[in-house]
């Protein structure tokens, strides 16, 4: 099957609308063996002394965005994840209550263009294309307003997950938290209207799933609400929010995209582990 390729760093057409002043996209990168963040801006990032989080503090550095290689944008404390959150991907099971919530570790995490492991005793591996929150603020017991402006923005994230682990094992540990099981990126965008925005995930250059994400069950303030009554969340913190529709098994030599409109793509393949 031919594989459309397309730069990591392409936005699409529909995201195009959603450029404006405020809205800025940042990224974490790998530079002659430093890791640093950076602020795109057009094709060059522009360095930050430090975190995002902290504010746009420059370090005068400069860089083309094609001499960088792209990590994960931002290093989180914790990596938390809703389940059952589209009507699309609930099937016969009912709406649920309250957001529905568990943990992924942190060394699931993986980097755009890097490759999705398939473990060696693992025989149904799926895709989940899901928007991720980025937690810019401590939160506790946050109420709605709170939790709304205590989100620093959002990147695209990919919850893969092996099917029969999931159904068969006491917790998700490695169903959902196998090295390699949290791709993440390319990059964070903050300012942007997120209900505007659609996403969709391509195996082989496939459409697989297609939603927007105005269809939500819990839109994001309320999963950081719900989150925050029990676990305090802290600056840097992910949330993977659910995956709507249908998914299936991948294999080794595919690949697969996650793109969300004002945000970008996050492409990686699939090797055996």
């Amino acid at each position: 099957m031919k594989i459309t390729r397309r730069s990591t760093f392409a936005l699409p057409l529909a995201a195009l609308a959603q450029q404006s002043e405020g809205v800025k996209r940042y990224v974490r990168f790998l530079k002659d063996g430093r890791t640093a963040y950076g602020l795109m801006d057009g094709g060059r990032i522009r360095e930050l002394r430090g975190s995002p989080l902290a504010g746009d503090v420059f370090s005068g550095a400069v860089h083309p965005s094609s001499s960088v290689k792209l990590l994960y944008p931002m290093e989180p404390p914790k990596v938390i994840a809703v389940g059952l959150n589209y009507r699309s991907h609930l099937g016969e099971r009912p709406v649920p209550k309250q957001p529905e919530i568990f943990f992924k570790p942190t060394t699931c995490l993986q980097n755009p263009g890097d490759p999705i492991l398939i473990p060696r005793d693992a025989k149904n591996v799926h895709y989940e294309a899901e928007l991720v929150i980025v937690v810019g603020k401590k939160l506790k017991n946050a109420s709605l307003a709170e939790a709304q402006a205590g989100i620093f923005g959002y990147t695209c994230g990919n919850d893969v997950s092996e099917r029969d682990w999931q159904k068969g094992d006491l917790q998700w540990w490695r169903a959902k938290g196998s090295d390699t099981f949290g791709p993440m990126g390319p990059m964070i965008a903050t300012g942007l209207d997120i209900g505007r925005s659609g996403i969709e995930l391509r195996v082989n250059g496939e459409t697989k799933q297609k939603q927007v994400l105005s269809d939500l069950i819990f839109d994001c303030p309320t999963c950081v609400q719900q989150i925050s009554r029990y676990v305090t969340l802290e600056p840097g913190d992910v949330i993977f929010t659910g995956t709507p529709g249908t998914t299936t098994a991948m294999k080794a030599g595919d690949v697969v995209e996650v793109e969300i409109d004002g945000i970008g793509m996050l492409r990686n393949p699939v090797k055996a582990g």
